[in-house]
């Protein structure tokens, strides 16, 4: 809301107009009386002015009216557009430049008549009086409206520097929001898959032993190592990003760590089915490391809740389309699990969306689970 108190401009005009009324009084050598009625008159323009900011057309109408009493009693001249001057400035000032224009020109007009009634020259009256005060009015409106067209840029500017700022902010937090659920993901991904395949080796280990198998266990053992290693030079490179550490970072995981991933989930005691088909092999990096979390993250909920006594995992690529599924013939979605509101499939899910894909996770017809995506391809970058 604009403010509405007076500035220190308008005061000072205040006082302009009380030594112009001052120094005609003095120059005419008036009387007390047209002294004290002339300073009455120039009081009440300056309070005028003052106020002018909250009731700007009723204090131009005043002092308008005001000025042609201030003649009509014969008090000392001191012009129609010098004492008009300063609340034709804020009136301008303050948008209302239509109405500063015609108490203006109503005023210059009332001057001409009376001085033409008096008897003076119309010459005279026309060429120099009228033409010095239309352009001191003129001046003072045009003054007033620039400083106002001024002031709504710089505030529009500032505006638009808010909002830009604002936006910047945003966006940041956008960004900042974007890393914090993408590491959040990176970190779900490979400690839930690692973590579940532990608990099944180290259950086989355990098995083994008791069972006098050596080597089973053994082999259960070298399982948990390998994955264990995997997982922690995938947190490694995370919290080296988190940390922005120099040097090279270990690359994401893709297609080409597909088998070692299905080969760990078989030595953990399930038969999992892996089928390509298309140029797979040439699929864009972030494609292939989607592709390698979904299949790791749906692999994990096999492991950990379906029950399942075997897995399949399809993957068909054509030029514009690749298409991702994994099925098991477990129990399908137990409820009160997780699987369907939990992290994996939330995780899965923001994954595809990044691509532009699509993603749907249910049960199937007879029982089992399947996790379906497609990507497109056409403008991936590689």
């Amino acid at each position: 809301m604009p403010a509405t108190s007076p500035t220190r401009t308008e005061a000072l005009l205040a006082v302009a107009i009380l030594s112009l009324v001052t120094a005609a009084v003095v120059t005419e050598d008036a009387s007390a009386t047209q002294a004290a009625l002339a300073g009455g008159f120039a009081a009440g323009w300056a309070v005028l002015l003052l106020v002018a900011r909250r009731w700007t057309v009723a204090a131009l109408l005043a002092t308008g009216a005001g000025i042609l009493g201030y003649y009509a009693l014969e008090l000392p001249p001191v012009g129609v557009a010098a004492p008009a001057a300063a609340i034709l400035y804020v009136a301008a000032q303050r948008g209302r430049v239509l109405p500063a224009a015609a108490v203006g020109g109503g005023l210059l007009a009332v001057s001409v008549a009376a001085r033409l009634i008096e008897g003076d020259d119309i010459s005279v009256v026309i060429g120099a009086g009228l033409g010095s005060e239309a352009a001191l009015m003129l001046a003072v409106i045009a003054l007033g409206d620039a400083v106002r067209n001024r002031r709504s840029l710089r505030a529009a500017l500032a505006r638009q520097a808010a909002s830009a700022a604002e936006e910047r902010r945003r966006e940041a937090a956008r960004q900042v929001e974007a890393e914090r659920l993408r590491i959040a993901r990176e970190v779900h991904d490979t400690l839930g898959h690692t973590m579940s395949v532990v608990t099944l080796q180290s259950a086989v280990a355990r098995e083994a032993l008791a069972d006098a198998e050596p080597g089973q266990a053994e082999a259960a053992l070298a399982a948990i190592h390998a994955v264990s290693g995997s997982a922690m030079a995938e947190l490694r490179a995370t919290l080296g990003t988190l940390r922005r550490e120099p040097g090279p970072r270990e690359p994401a995981p893709g297609l080409t760590q597909l088998g070692p991933l299905v080969e760990g989930v078989r030595s953990g005691g399930l038969p999992v089915e892996l089928r390509l088909d298309g140029a797979v092999d040439a699929l864009p990096t972030v494609v292939g490391s989607t592709v390698y979390r979904i299949v790791q993250e749906a692999l994990t909920n096999v492991l950990r809740h379906a029950h399942a006594t075997r897995a399949v995992v399809t993957i068909r690529a054509t030029p514009a389309r690749l298409t991702v599924e994994v099925v098991d013939d477990g129990r399908g979605s137990p409820g009160g699990t997780g699987v369907e509101t939990g992290q994996g499939l939330r995780g899965m899910s923001e994954r595809v969306a990044l691509l532009g894909g699509t993603f749907a996770a249910g049960e199937t017809a007879d029982g089992g689970f399947r996790v379906s995506v497609h990507l497109p391809l056409a403008g991936v970058p590689a």
